[in-house]
C-alpha cells in the first residue's frame, strides 16, 4: 500500500504570511503555495484545508526519496508543541521595531489627548470673554 504524507507550513514573508502545502505521493513530491493576508489563526488554516485543499493548483510532481522511518510519538508531539510555541514576531530587529512603534503610539495618544484638552480650554476662555463684552454692552 503507498503511503501520502501532506505538509503545511506557515511563515512570514514580507508582507504577508505564505503557506506551503507539500504532497508527498509514490516518492513523488508536489508543491503549492498559497498567500494569506494577516497572520492565520489555526481554526483558520483547519478551514481553508477543508474547503480549499482540492483547489490548490500543486507543482509537476518530482521524484524524492522518503526513508521509512519509525518515529517516537511522545518526540513527535513534544516537537510538534515546540513548533507551535508562540515566539512572537520573527528576530530580535523586528521586535525593536514592535516596541519602538508602540512606545511612539503611546505618545502620539497622550499628546493628542493634551492638544485637545487645550483647545476645548482655549475655546471656553474665548466663549467667556465674549460672554463679559456682550454683557458690558461693547
Amino acid at each position: 500500500m503507498d503511503r501520502a504524507i501532506g505538509r503545511l507550513t506557515v511563515y512570514f514573508e514580507e508582507p504577508f504570511w505564505v503557506g506551503v502545502f507539500e504532497r508527498i505521493e509514490k516518492d513523488r513530491l508536489s508543491v503549492a503555495k498559497v498567500t494569506f493576508g494577516a497572520e492565520p489563526k489555526d481554526y483558520e488554516l483547519h478551514e481553508f484545508v477543508l474547503k480549499h485543499f482540492y483547489d490548490l493548483r500543486f507543482s509537476p510532481a518530482v521524484r524524492t526519496v522518503t526513508k521509512e522511518t519509525k518515529r517516537n510519538p511522545k518526540k513527535a508531539r513534544r516537537d510538534a508543541r515546540k513548533q507551535m510555541k508562540d515566539t512572537g514576531i520573527g528576530t530580535k530587529s523586528q521586535q525593536a521595531l514592535k516596541l519602538r512603534h508602540e512606545i511612539d503610539k503611546r505618545t502620539r495618544k497622550t499628546e493628542g489627548r493634551e492638544r485637545r484638552r487645550e483647545e476645548e480650554e482655549r475655546l471656553f476662555l474665548l466663549k467667556q470673554q465674549k460672554k463679559r463684552e456682550k454683557r458690558k454692552g461693547h
